[in-house]
């Protein structure tokens, strides 16, 4: 599969999706096959620097000590300083992570960040990890990572055998789409323990449209549900037929029902 075949599949999805009055962003969805999520040798879980920015504005949440809270207010969207870190309000924390796709921290700090918002914070995967850069000494440049940070995705298989993470948005041109995927793709492929032989699909999307699949073999056409089986599509149908056509429906079935004799009574 090359970056051609992502470009294509880029454009036929902008030419088959109608406008929408917000920005979309463009999804890769890499379904997997034959690997073991139970073995952590055959999960993904990894940080990716895109070649292009995502163009939608991350939201960055610091979690602080008094060494790094003035560089941290500078650039973040919302900075929590270690004498403020909530002990009780988990509400607190669950509406910060909802709101904030990646948390970065203070390096000594760490032990009460994971006593206090590793519980929620973990089962997000939200935690602020090293593997992106997101733990910093006082002297680190906070700047720096942010903008960075603006061109990283996480790449992760979580509970099932896909990967699915933003490669762009609709105000960005669409080569520069393709690449971030095509990256993605790459990355994903190397990481498998079969390689291309554990991939099973690979589609592309904005967040509004129906997506379009992408094969090694230079296929590209768009994805559709899967057939009904006959015994579902009859009960659609049943759930669609009008209210008196059902009852002669079943009244017929009750005159091709055998009618049961009645049994004599003994004397």
């Amino acid at each position: 599969m090359d970056q051609q075949q992502f470009l294509e599949a880029v454009r036929s999805v902008r030419a088959a999706t109608q406008k929408r009055n917000f920005a979309q962003t463009f999804d890769i969805i890499i379904n997997l096959k034959d690997i073991d999520l139970k073995n952590e040798n055959e999960r993904i879980f990894t940080f990716l620097r895109l070649p292009h920015s995502r163009v939608k504005k991350i939201c960055v949440t610091a979690l602080v000590g008094k060494e790094l809270a003035v560089k941290a207010k500078e650039v973040c969207n919302a900075v929590v300083q270690k004498e403020e870190f909530p002990t009780e309000d988990k509400k607190f924390i669950k509406q910060l992570a909802a709101k904030t796709d990646f948390f970065i921290a203070q390096a000594n700090v760490m032990p009460d960040i994971a006593k206090t918002f590793g519980r929620i914070l973990g089962t997000r995967g939200l935690m602020p990890n090293p593997k992106a850069g997101c733990v910093l000494t006082p002297n680190d440049d906070v700047k720096a990572l942010i903008a960075k940070l603006q061109h990283t995705v996480r790449l992760e298989t979580k509970n099932e055998p896909t990967v699915k993470t933003i490669v762009g948005s609709e105000a960005m041109k669409d080569e520069e789409v393709a690449e971030n995927a095509f990256t993605v793709y790459n990355t994903v492929l190397h990481a498998l323990p079969q390689e291309e032989h554990s991939i099973k699909s690979v589609l592309i999307k904005l967040t509004m449209s129906k997506p379009f699949f992408v094969s090694g073999k230079g296929e590209l056409q768009q994805a559709t549900a899967k057939p009904q089986h006959p015994v579902e599509k009859e009960k659609e149908l049943k759930k669609e037929m009008p209210a008196p056509q059902q009852k002669k429906e079943s009244a017929k079935e009750k005159e091709k029902q055998p009618v049961k004799k009645q049994e004599r009574k003994k004397t």
